[in-house]
């Protein structure tokens, strides 16, 4: 998908415009900005090179916040503009503008009361492991290496304890701004291809380093050393310590934002075809 055009005409003034960025997060320092001048964030960059297409000061608002190094099929972004541009030049123009680790997949004209976060119904994501016991050079930084052999259907049924609306503390990372612990996970998957386990998580929004603490927990019951049921145990317990470690950021996309129909979004940019729906 090159970008997306619901008119030819230019933006009139006043007007909100949504982005699909896609972004490799190894080499950023997470997606939200950052006083620190040494630090480079994808917020960053891409609030930069809309600005340039604007010509005026942007500032852009995203559907979920990702850490250091996790990287983004489909993230969605919006911003406020006076400028008028044909929603291609945004595509284009950013493109131009940006590294080749972060590209804007599609630009819309959005209504006013579209909100990149607060809009959403829900987040998807996806954690890729390579479970092998030599590591792979070529996916540095896109895959988790996990030397030990997985069961990934443990790691399946583990997940389902975890499914609906519960109080997700063991599984909050410390530092979280969050006001209520209470998420709702609509589904976990756990499969596999070849050497990749797939670890495949939505819900109507996560926790600091949520998914990743659960992959971590899962870990550990793919390896053996806990039984699926311990992980319905943990989360009982709503004690991060008993949740065991954090996975690393290695592997980890964003890959799904769901937003009302009435919006009329493009679908996702399926970009990685292990991560397809099935």
């Amino acid at each position: 998908m090159g970008w997306f055009i619901s008119s030819e005409a230019g933006i009139s003034a006043s007007s909100r415009i949504a982005l699909c960025i896609e972004y490799q997060g190894t080499g950023f320092n997470g997606w939200q900005a950052q006083k620190l001048a040494s630090v480079t964030t994808v917020q960053e960059v891409l609030e930069l090179a809309i600005s340039q297409v604007a010509d005026h000061s942007i500032k852009v608002h995203c559907a979920g916040r990702t850490d250091k190094g996790v990287h983004a099929n489909a993230q969605i972004v919006h911003f406020e503009t006076n400028s008028e541009r044909p929603l291609k030049a945004w595509v284009r123009g950013c493109n131009a503008l940006l590294p080749k680790t972060v590209v804007v997949r599609w630009a819309k004209q959005v209504e006013a009361d579209f909100h990149a976060r607060f809009s959403a119904l829900s987040r998807r994501y996806c954690y890729l492991i390579y479970n092998h016991k030599i590591p792979t050079a070529l996916l540095q930084g896109q895959v988790s290496p996990h030397y030990y052999e997985l069961n990934e259907k443990s790691m399946h049924k583990a997940g389902q304890y975890l499914l609906g609306e519960r109080d997700f503390s063991s599984f909050r990372g410390a530092g979280c701004q969050s006001k209520t612990a209470m998420r709702n996970v609509s589904h976990i998957k756990v499969d596999r291809s070849g050497d990749f386990v797939r670890v495949d998580i939505k819900a109507n929004a996560f926790l600091l380093h949520m998914v990743r603490n659960i992959v971590g927990a899962l870990l550990e019951v793919g390896e053996g050393q806990r039984k699926p049921e311990w992980i319905g145990q943990v989360l009982e317990q709503r004690d991060r310590r008993e949740a065991g470690i954090t996975a690393p950021p290695d592997g980890l996309y964003l890959i799904e934002v769901d937003y009302p129909d009435k919006y009329e979004l493009p679908a996702a940019p399926w970009v990685l075809p292990f991560f397809k729906s099935h």
